[in-house]
């Protein structure tokens, strides 16, 4: 046995007992780089102990290495299997308790309508804080530090039955987001991750419907400026090492064993970590791809496509094909190694008594209160959630007593005596596949009878509209709040449970954009003109009659354990609503492409989108209004172009803006979308002052893909940059002339 310290044992007489001392290897040995303790470790291994670290669980307990497992961990961590909270009763009906409770933000896709870096870094940590407090607590039940999460798919469409757990259409958005949560999980000490990101699902995974076995077809030049392009980016910037592989094929070869695993992401962007299938995808490799005639070739394919980890049963085929010559000892040295890699910057590669690793403290002292009851976080996700929230529609009505026409929200409490909160999201949170268990949860009721006791409003509720009781509520009620939307069937066990058409999840795809309780709603507005729509929903519906109707609608996301004070806070003005649609939001379902049609350019995102949109990219209106002045290119060094402008508070209120940069290229002799998102930023300004907002550019993202020479060049011709509120409203433009050709991706 190799070691740099101390000999394999240390034998010391004392009352006629002997004590043996640990074993220390040589891979323990931090001075030495990372990639050469990688080696020492793989020259330890027997060829069975590589086989075995083909699955999840990395340990080799021979060497003293911790089995590392994985948890779920899109918007707090799921303990306990997918959304344990929901549903579980015992013999007798009682709902049966999980002692694992986690912190619980909103869904994805409402923390990516946020529109901020802070609060989505500041997430990931929190969760991964959490992570280590139940990994290293001496009663710890399950030693998971791999968390899959951001997940940096695409939701090129909104029938896509997952478009909950993306953070948007945008590739720069979504990017920017997943670098965010990328450095959160994994924290920012030079050697030591807290967690491990794993983001999901390279590549182009953005239909439920035959996923198993469809392909998604489109050019080189969309793989790279679109699909790959958030994955490329919280490799290389972000620092995650570690993604899974998608189910469907690009172009044909499924991607778990994709020739670009190895050429593009290890080779090119440098991820020298774990790539694992999802879940089932050897066998779906052979049973629904038919890409090779036996489990065995197919395992063999996997390995020698770097795929170093499978979530399958993959044991017994694994050993056929090393049994039949199709991979060697080698083979499976280069697809574990990247699982190494990461084992080694969680620490678990440390001598335990030696190990400098600030983060494995967390969790050991027992008296210290658990993450998810500290006051602060609490506090943090009842922010994020009101963050989180879009104002759709906000339109003047005189209310009661009132001489003269406001807008609708936030709620006047001078005017308003009686509130009617009505629909089946009112008092009932619903839980996604991925969700954990929260400590305690708010609902929207709650917090507005919460509310209504210290302005002295009284709180009228009814579950839905059966027997005209939402009506009878609206008729003696000042304003009428109708919480309605989607349900993600986390609650349901029974696989591809999704029998509403306009609703979606894992496996299943949306088959409408219709609201069914657009009706309700409608006859709900007949009673009581002072009707608001809290829409709590997964992805944007076409709710055309209530846009043209009622005047006021919100938006939500499931899950939050601080829904219900999020949605009170800004009802009732107390946070300046800021939130912004990452979607486009179509009228009506034709407007859109058929759903395996992935060439974008037919009609997809904001940037091809054809015809009037319902709310369109980057959409959210405020309490307050903004100003913008003259933009103008203030400076640029080799990598950044910095663009400069004033923005002014002019309305009643302190707020947040979203000020957004897009990029169009008027002149160029290459076909590009109509404009791109290239930048953003989140500022607070009070009432009345004016902030100077800088916006950094990236110059490699004013590049395009040139398919001849299969690199990226910039543009040399004028680049009009486009500021504004939304994709569709810009304030400010100015023009910028770059001087470079080729851009350094």
């Amino acid at each position: 046995m190799r070691c740099y310290l101390l000999t394999l044992t240390m034998a010391v007489a004392l009352l006629g007992k002997t004590t043996a001392v640990a074993q220390t290897y040589d891979f323990q040995n931090t001075r030495l780089k990372d990639d050469r303790r990688v080696e020492l470790l793989l020259k330890q291994l027997t060829l069975d102990e590589k086989v075995s670290l083909l699955g999840t669980r990395m340990g080799v307990e021979r060497l003293g290495i911790p089995n590392l497992s994985c948890y779920e961990g899109l918007h707090g961590l799921g303990l306990g299997g997918p959304s344990h909270h929901n549903g579980m009763r015992d013999e007798d009906g009682k709902q049966v308790p999980n002692d694992l409770p986690t912190t619980i933000f909103p869904q994805a896709y409402g923390m990516g309508c946020t529109w901020d870096r802070e609060l989505v870094r500041r997430m990931g940590d929190i969760e991964a804080e959490e992570v280590r407090w139940y990994v290293q607590r001496p009663e710890a039940r399950r030693k998971g530090l791999v968390v899959y999460a951001p997940n940096a798919d695409l939701a090129r469409d909104p029938r896509w039955g997952r478009t909950e757990e993306s953070f948007g259409e945008d590739p720069y958005l979504t990017a920017q987001l997943s670098v965010a949560m990328v450095r959160g999980l994994q924290g920012d000490h030079p050697r030591y991750w807290k967690t491990a990101s794993l983001m999901k699902h390279f590549l182009a995974n953005s239909n439920e419907d035959g996923r198993d076995s469809t392909s998604s077809d489109f050019d080189e030049r969309l793989f790279r400026e679109y699909y790959s392009y958030p994955f490329y980016k919280g490799i290389t910037e972000g620092g995650s090492r570690a993604f899974m592989a998608s189910y469907n094929a690009w172009n044909g070869v499924p991607m778990c064993i994709h020739p670009c695993l190895e050429q593009i992401a290890r080779r090119e962007w440098g991820n020298n970590g774990i790539i694992c299938t999802d879940g089932g995808g050897l066998r779906l490799l052979v049973n629904a791809h038919h890409a090779f005639p036996t489990m065995a070739e197919g395992a063999a394919a996997v390995i020698k496509a770097t795929t170093g980890q499978f979530l399958d049963q993959y044991l017994p085929h694994v050993k056929e094909a090393l049994e039949k010559g199709l991979i060697t000892e080698a083979d499976i040295d280069k697809a574990i190694r990247g699982n190494l890699f990461v084992a080694l910057r969680l620490g678990m590669l440390d001598d335990p008594a030696t190990t400098q690793n600030p983060y494995a403290a967390i969790g050991r002292d027992t008296t210290a209160v658990p993450p998810y009851e500290r006051q602060e976080v609490r506090q943090f996700v009842r922010e994020a959630t009101a963050k989180s929230i879009v104002l759709l529609k906000n339109e003047k009505l005189r209310m009661k007593n009132e001489k003269s026409a406001t807008p609708l929200l936030p709620i006047d409490v001078g005017s308003v005596r009686k509130i009617a909160v009505v629909g089946p999201y009112a008092d009932r949170m619903i839980y996604d596949w991925y969700s954990g268990t929260p400590p305690y949860e708010v609902t929207i009721l709650k917090a507005m009878r919460e509310a209504g006791r210290e302005y002295g409003i009284e709180i009228l509720y009814a579950p839905d509209n059966q027997m005209g009781r939402a009506e009878a509520l609206a008729a003696k009620a000042d304003l009428v709040l109708v919480c309605t939307g989607n349900h993600p069937y986390g609650t349901k066990t029974e696989w591809k449970f999704c029998p509403v058409p306009s609703d979606g999840r894992e496996a299943n795809d949306r088959r409408s954009l219709l609201l069914p309780d657009e009706d309700d709603i409608r006859r709900i507005q007949a009673v009581n003109p002072h009707t608001v729509l809290v829409l709590v929903s997964s992805f944007p519906y076409a709710v055309n009659w209530s846009n043209d109707h009622l005047p006021a609608i919100l938006h939500v996301t499931h899950c939050s354990q601080e829904q219900g004070h999020g949605v009170a806070d800004v009802l009732f003005g107390r946070v300046n609503p800021a939130g912004r649609t990452t979607q486009t939001w179509v009228k009506d379902i034709l407007d859109l492409p058929a759903m395996m049609d992935y060439d974008i350019r037919h009609g997809r995102t904001y940037m091809y989108a054809k015809g009037d949109v319902l709310f369109p990219f980057g959409h959210g209106l405020s309490y307050t209004r903004f100003e913008y002045g003259d933009a103008k290119v203030v400076r640029e060094d080799r990598q950044k172009v910095y663009v400069s402008l004033p923005v002014r508070n002019v309305g009643p209120c302190d707020g947040d803006e979203v000020v957004q940069l897009y990029a169009a290229y008027p002149d160029s002799q290459v076909e590009h979308p109509r404009h791109q998102l290239r930048a953003f930023e989140r500022v607070t300004i009070p009432r009345g002052e004016t902030r100077d907002v800088v916006l950094a550019i990236d110059k490699d993202d004013l590049s395009y893909w040139d398919t001849a020479s299969h690199t990226f060049v910039r543009e040399t011709g004028r680049i009009r940059l486009e500021i504004g509120a939304s994709s569709a409203d810009i304030r400010t433009e100015t023009d910028y002339y770059p001087l470079l050709k080729r851009s350094r991706r």
